[in-house]
């Protein structure tokens, strides 16, 4: 009971660390840092600890194709839920990166071979139904993003959805070679965006930071490296529902802690929205009943 209760904790931890990562990264513009530039540094950070510590892991790159498709996917999901919080709206970019639910019912069938469910696809028409009613325009029209942050948002929860199947589909592969893969797709991805983006004229360039700004680097870098080590050590003692919703606390603290610092609004409509996207995560994380053994259903 114990250790179920530490694994709980854990992955609480993981949902605190990401649930406040908005405010760090905003910080860190405040000073001339790009959010491309901040995941770049972080993430690249980690990537050197990790290569110092773990350097054979290295070699899991060209035994296991599949890794280079998880950063990929890794990278996608960083790049987008880091610029987003930080230049958006913290309630509203949460609560559409949570559509990952919907994401994986659509990418499951194609990619795992796994049909979905009438279960499923009511849980996918809840999810975009709440997704809907958070893109509502408040003077009417079509419920679509339009705005960049909106972009990111469901783009870095497509990423964390597929991110989530690779990482099923690479379950035979060492832990410590996929979260390095993982931290590597931040990086590099974050680098690469930056690197284009500063060459068309979208991306600020760093400027000379003050030595708290590189604090607050080093102390992100060690705070996702802590997120995911806790993540790591609680998915791999609870059942994958638990896990899932568990998980779902990063929604309150990012929603409170934005809401009280004033990067986010809960106005009616993302109460209600996020009410059907969190319900139709939560349902997809229940464990399903199966019939009493011996008694036929027909």
């Amino acid at each position: 009971m114990a250790e179920r209760w530490l694994a709980v904790l854990a992955l609480m931890v993981n949902a605190l660390v990401w649930g406040l990562s908005w405010w760090p990264f905003r910080t860190l513009q405040s000073h001339g840092l790009h959010p491309l530039w901040a995941t770049a540094l972080a993430y690249g950070l980690v990537c050197a600890l990790l290569i110092g510590t773990h350097p054979k892991q290295l070699r899991a790159l060209t035994r296991h194709p599949g890794l280079w498709l998880l950063m990929l996917c890794a990278g996608l999901t960083n790049v987008g839920f880091n610029w987003a919080v930080t230049v958006g709206d913290v309630v509203r970019v949460v609560l559409l990166f949570y559509l990952m639910p919907a994401w994986s019912v659509l990418f499951a069938w194609p990619l795992l071979g796994e049909r979905p469910s009438a279960r499923a696809l009511a849980r996918l028409a809840l999810a975009l139904g709440g997704v809907a009613v958070v893109l509502q325009p408040s003077a009417g029209g079509w419920p679509v993003p339009n705005s960049l942050p909106d972009f990111l948002a469901l783009g870095a929860g497509a990423g964390f959805a597929l991110n989530n199947i690779m990482l099923r589909r690479l379950a035979d592969v060492p832990a410590a070679s996929r979260v390095q893969a993982m931290f590597f797709g931040g990086a590099l991805l974050a680098s690469a965006t930056a690197f284009w983006g500063q060459r068309t004229g979208w991306v600020e360039a760093p400027v000379h930071m003050p030595w708290p700004a590189w604090l607050a680097v080093g102390v992100l870098a060690l705070a996702f490296l802590v997120g995911n080590a806790a993540l790591q050590y609680g998915a791999s003692r609870l059942p994958a529902q638990t896990t899932s919703l568990v998980m779902l606390s990063e929604v309150v603290f990012a929603s409170l802690s934005a809401v009280a610092l004033g990067a986010g609004e809960l106005t009616a409509r993302s109460l209600l929205g996020g009410a059907l996207i969190l319900g139709a995560a939560a349902w997809s994380a229940w464990p399903e009943r199966s019939p009493p053994r011996g008694i036929k259903m027909g």
